[in-house]
Parts: C-alpha cells; structure tokens; sequence
C-alpha cells in the first residue's frame, strides 16, 4: 500500500470516529420530558324514575377544566319495563331489568378502562314514594340493583334514592353545561373560557311522581332550606329549587280523579279529562296504593267499589277540575310562594322546561315558542276530540298516553301559570327542549358533572423523547458515517 494512500485510509478512519461521535453525542443530548395526553374517563349513571329506567355513559378527558370535567354522553340505554320501584313484589327483577343496558355498556367502555369507572344509580320520585310506604321493601330493591352491578367489572359507587333537591339542583346544572352557560370553547384564544355575557338558565322539569323548579331568582333567597350552592370551573352559584313529591303528571292524574269522585258513592263519574266516548273502569282501592292519594283518602279500605268514568272532553272543566289539586291559599297574597305553602321567590330569566314537559308539548306541535294564546287554542282544541278519532289519527301511540294528552296539558298550564307564576309576559321564556348538544337533559349529567370534582385527574404520561430537529440532526451524521465506512473500506480494497 502506497504511503499517500495508508495516510488517506487514515483520514477516512478518523472522519468516521468524529462523525459517528457526533451523531452519539446528538442522539444523547437535548433529551427532553415527553407528555404523552391521558385517556378518557368514563362515568356510569343509572337514572332509575317513577316511570322507566336509563343508563347514561358519560368521559371526560383526564386533565379537568378548573377542577371540573368537560364531560359529553357516549352511550344513553333505556332500561325495559317500568320504573324499579314497580318491583316491590318481586325486588330481584329490579336488578335483573339493568342487564340488558349493563352489556351495552361494557360494549363501549374499553376493556382496560372498565375497573375504574365509577358506576351509580341514582333513584327518584318513585322510590321515595316507596320509601314512604316501605322503607324495608325500599331497601330490598336498592339491593338487588346493587347486586347486579356489583356482578360487572366497573368501581361500583352506591345505589340510593337521591332527593327532590338534588334532581333539580343537577338538572340546572345539565341545562347551563350544554348551553355553554359555564364555559366556552374559544377558536381565538384557542383555549375554555368563561363567558362573562352567558345567561344562566332555569330548569323545569316534570316525571311521573314528582315535579322541579330551579333557578337564579334576581334577588336574595331568603329561605336558606331552598338554596344550593355549587363551585363549577372556578366561579360559585347559589339557586332557587325545589321538588314538588306527589306532583309529577301520573300522581298528579290519580289525584285528579280521586277529586272527581270524592266524598260520593256513584258507579259512574263523568271525566272532562278524558276524550269523548272513552270509558274505563276503576276501583276505589287503587287510591291506597300511592301515598300521594292514600293520604287524602276518604274510601274507607274494607268495602271498595267500582267507579266508570266517561269522558267528556272539555278543556276549560279539565282546567278547573285539575286546580283543585293545588291548595293556592296556603300562600295568601304573598308574592313569594309557589303553592301549598311552599317559598318560591319570583321567576326570573329563561327557563328549559324538559321531560314530560317536552314530551307532551312535543305531542301537541307546541315546543317551536308558540305564544301562550296559541298554545290554549291548540289545547282546547284537542280536548275536544272524540276518542274513535284519536285512535284513528294516532294508531301507533299507546292507548293510556293518547288518553292523558289533554289532562296533561292541563295539568302544564296549570303548573306553570297558577304555580309557579309565570304569565303572558314571559311563557315566551319558557322553551320546551329535550335534547341539547345532541345530550339528554335531566339530572345525571348534572351529577357526573359535579362528581368529577371529587375524581382525581390522571397525570399525564412522561416519557424520555427528542425534538424533530435533533433527530433529523442525528439521522443525517449517521448516513454521513455509513457513507465514509463504505468509502474508506473501498480505498482500502482498491490499495
């Protein structure tokens, strides 16, 4: 080997010692902390009503907004047959019902997120009622549910009747949350904001046993036993609810006909309520069933009897009988009170008004911001209706719903204008609304919403990473190092 050509080689060779410290020296540098993003959490909540039951998914990304969850539903699942407490007598098929839903559930949530998924079932009007007239069979239904859910792979929270204030407190929180009252997504500071100029809405809502109204009066609450306060995204709230038991439209419909028949022993009754030309039968032991009838029973128990009522179909009769349920005096001329005693300061701002408030004014081609003369006209006009054409008309709706649209819709007006005091001025207020943000209203997203206070966030992943420069830096010396190898090795061979 020529000497130029042994001192060449080693020129090459000492390139390729430099060059390939360079690239090590890159590829262990400028090493920096690597945040890979959480994943979601995920909420289960059973809302178990008087009526039916429904099993709400709902996630959130791990790291929370102001120490709340931005949460949005995943999954909504209507539990089959009635309300669980329709299971008194048999107390395992309330449990047994909430199968169906729960292998749904484990269908969407993934498999390694399932343990830690907090899971409730938050029962309501029913169950209080129940509660009432059996705390015992109360607490075997609340088991059994328990029971069943305790059989999937997700972190059990409790089974428990919640109260009255708690579903109308949570429902006002679902409403404001989807009408981004609380916090808003802004594309110019690319960040969630607080809307200073957001209007916080009220919420009314309307079951099967029980009736609520929550909202922000415009000025102080004076009664402190109707104030709830919440922290959501930094800033605190104080409303206004209450929950009527006893007022939902199904117990408000028995106790209408308790009224009817009241104090009399006639076999035949005539019902403005009811559609023209329909019958139907009923025994005047059915009042013990409920505590809201039992309680103003008048039947003696031993010797009950049959009662057939006819409807009549006339909305102004259906209007008169159905105030009859309210005691409107207890209030005297206070201002501030709704009915039966109860405080209520005024109404004030805009309301959502959901549940079987939507579904019947839905009924009725009523939730588009008719005005209040509109929506009488349209109610009366249905009542007047007979009973072959409704059948005609709705074949697909179920019998005992199209029987009960009229006193329904009473019942509404009544509620919203006797009751709580709304007027011609602002039912313009009011909007009839199921559904927002592609989410179901009521009360669970309210409760996963302030739940997720009490979750810790799920820390961010670290990991050892590079910036996109030094790779690119490092990648290039490394091929520059490969590249001389091949050269010096071919020199070499040539020599």
């Amino acid at each position: 080997m020529a000497i130029g050509s042994k001192y060449f080689t080693y020129a090459f060779l000492v390139a390729v010692v430099v060059f390939s410290s360079i690239a090590l020296i890159l590829s262990l540098v400028r090493i920096s902390n690597v945040f890979l993003p959480p994943k979601n959490k995920y909420g289960m909540v059973f809302d178990a009503g008087s009526s039916h039951t429904s099993l709400f998914i709902y996630q959130w990304e791990s790291d929370k907004e102001n120490n709340t969850g931005v949460v949005s539903q995943t999954l909504s699942c209507d539990v089959e047959g009635p309300g669980i407490s329709s299971y008194a007598n048999d107390p395992p098929k309330a449990g047994e019902s909430l199968r169906k839903c729960l292998d749904e559930a484990m269908k969407i949530i993934p498999a390694e997120r399932q343990s830690e998924v907090p899971a409730y079932l938050g029962a309501t009007a029913g169950m209080r009622l129940l509660r009432q007239k059996n705390k015992l069979v109360a607490d075997q239904v609340l088991n059994e549910v328990a029971t069943t859910m305790q059989q999937y792979p997700v972190n059990f929270r409790g089974a428990r009747i919640i109260t009255g204030e708690e579903e109308g407190a949570y429902g006002w929180i679902t409403v404001n949350y989807l009408l981004d009252s609380f916090i808003k997504y802004s594309p110019k500071q690319r960040d969630w904001i607080h809307p200073q100029s957001a209007k916080i809405l009220g919420a009314l809502d309307l079951g099967g046993a029980s009736a609520q109204i929550s909202f922000i009066p415009s000025g102080s609450i004076t009664d402190a036993t109707k104030a709830s306060k919440f922290s959501l995204y930094g800033f605190s709230y104080t409303i206004y609810t209450h929950s009527y038991l006893c007022y939902g439209q199904n117990e408000a419909q028995k106790q209408v006909v308790q009224k009817l028949i009241k104090d009399t022993s006639a076999k035949n009754a005539s019902h403005p309520c009811y559609p023209k030309g329909y019958e139907t039968t009923i025994s005047t032991a059915s009042f013990h069933v409920s505590p809201c009838t039992a309680a103003h029973e008048s039947f003696p128990p031993e010797v009950p009897w049959n009662v057939t009522l006819f409807g009549t179909g006339s909305a102004t009769e259906c209007l008169r009988l159905v105030r009859q349920i309210f005691n409107f005096s207890a209030c005297g001329q206070g201002q501030t009170c709704g009915f039966n005693g109860i405080y209520q300061p005024p109404v004030n701002g805009q309301f959502f008004a959901f549940s079987a408030f939507y579904y019947t004014f839905s009924f009725l081609n009523l939730t588009s911001g008719q005005s209040l003369a509109t929506v009488n006209n349209t109610i009366q006009e249905f009542c007047a209706r007979n009973w072959t054409y409704l059948l005609s008309s709705y074949p697909k709706e179920k019998e005992n719903w199209l029987r009960d649209y009229c006193g329904n819709a009473n019942y509404i007006l009544v509620l919203l204008l006797d009751a709580y005091k709304f007027n011609e001025n602002n039912w313009k207020n009011i909007m009839f609304q199921m559904k927002a943000a592609n989410t179901d209203i009521g009360w669970t997203l309210g409760y996963m919403l302030n739940l997720t206070n009490m979750i810790p966030a799920e820390t961010m992943e670290q990991v050892k990473g590079h910036s996109q420069d030094t790779w690119i830096a490092a990648i290039f010396f490394i091929i520059l190092t490969l590249a001389i190898c091949f050269v010096a090795m071919a020199i070499s061979f040539c020599s």
